[in-house]
């Protein structure tokens, strides 16, 4: 059984618990054991770094050393934002000794940089698990159309974020899309930002961006968009209401997490994955796939 640390960070326990809902159950499935990181804390995503920058890489820092403590030499984080942390003092940290060991001296137990950060979606992207996705389907997503929505966090500065695809184009989603049988479309905005972190400060900018995003996934003949991100997720599901009120109009789009597409293909219950926890009602699109 392969095993990864595993930091949910405080989205995957509290508004976006159907990821966690759904990763627990999908790894599971596949044989993969996700290990929680002992006595976490947050992150500092996403203001940390825009206050104090020795505090946004303490923060990160610390859950990283404390995943040293785990029998691995990965840890994964499904949120992006704390992906994009952790990525941060890997690559600061792995560059300038003496910042370092200024963190380190904030710390109790030192980052030593042993465990290393992994793309999450490259848990279940990469060949192998594939190949093992593909062996478990047992109720085929065809004739479901998907835009795969990655964001701008997990993707971009892609020399800092540890990206193992394209940044402009990226086609992990959309392979793992594939392996259950579902038709990932062409569309512009798969690593356009939504304006998550807008949503209190610039609300009409946000409101903006997700309405773009929305309407070209429409457009583009997609039946939701599936999302890898909390932040991401819960900005376009929870502010679809806002959005079609301010522009007059109806998108009704489902924003399901990835795991949570897995996971019904390889036949497990909708409800384990979380599916009743999203704004957008799904029946429709689970209906399209028969599991409704």
């Amino acid at each position: 059984m392969t095993k990864y640390a595993y930091y949910p960070g405080c989205s995957l326990e509290t508004g976006g618990i159907e990821y966690g809902m759904s990763s627990q159950a999908v790894a599971k499935a596949l044989g993969i054991e996700l290990l929680e990181v002992p006595d976490w804390n947050c992150c500092g995503a996403s203001s940390a770094h825009m206050t104090d920058h020795l505090l946004s890489l303490a923060l990160p820092a610390r859950i990283l050393a404390l995943a040293e403590t785990l029998p691995v030499t990965e840890i994964v984080a499904p949120c992006a934002a704390c992906h994009a942390r952790f990525a941060a003092v890997e690559y600061e940290l792995g560059r300038d000794e003496e910042l370092k060991q200024k963190v380190n001296s904030l710390l109790e137990r030192p980052y030593t940089g042993k465990v290393k950060l992994r793309y999450y979606i490259d848990i279940f992207s990469n060949p192998e698990t594939l190949s093992e996705i593909e062996k478990k389907v047992k109720k085929s997503l065809k004739g479901l159309k998907v835009a795969c929505y990655y964001g701008c966090l997990f993707v971009k500065p892609p020399k800092i974020v540890n990206f193992v695809d394209d940044p402009e184009d990226p086609q992990a989603m959309d392979n793992i899309m594939r392996a259950l049988g579902a038709e990932p479309i062409q569309w512009p905005y798969k690593t356009e930002c939504c304006g998550a972190s807008l949503g209190v400060t610039l609300e009409d900018h946000c409101t903006k961006l997700c309405n773009d995003i929305l309407r070209f996934a429409r457009d583009s003949g997609a039946d939701c968009i599936v999302a890898a991100c909390p932040l991401c997720q819960a900005n376009l599901d929870m502010r679809q209401v806002t959005v079609e009120k301010k522009y007059g109009v109806s998108y009704r789009m489902p924003i399901p997490f990835f795991t949570q597409l897995i996971g019904l293909a390889l036949g497990l219950d909708p409800k384990t994955l979380g599916f009743p926890k999203l704004f957008v009602d799904p029946v429709s699109m689970l209906k399209k796939v028969g599991v409704a």
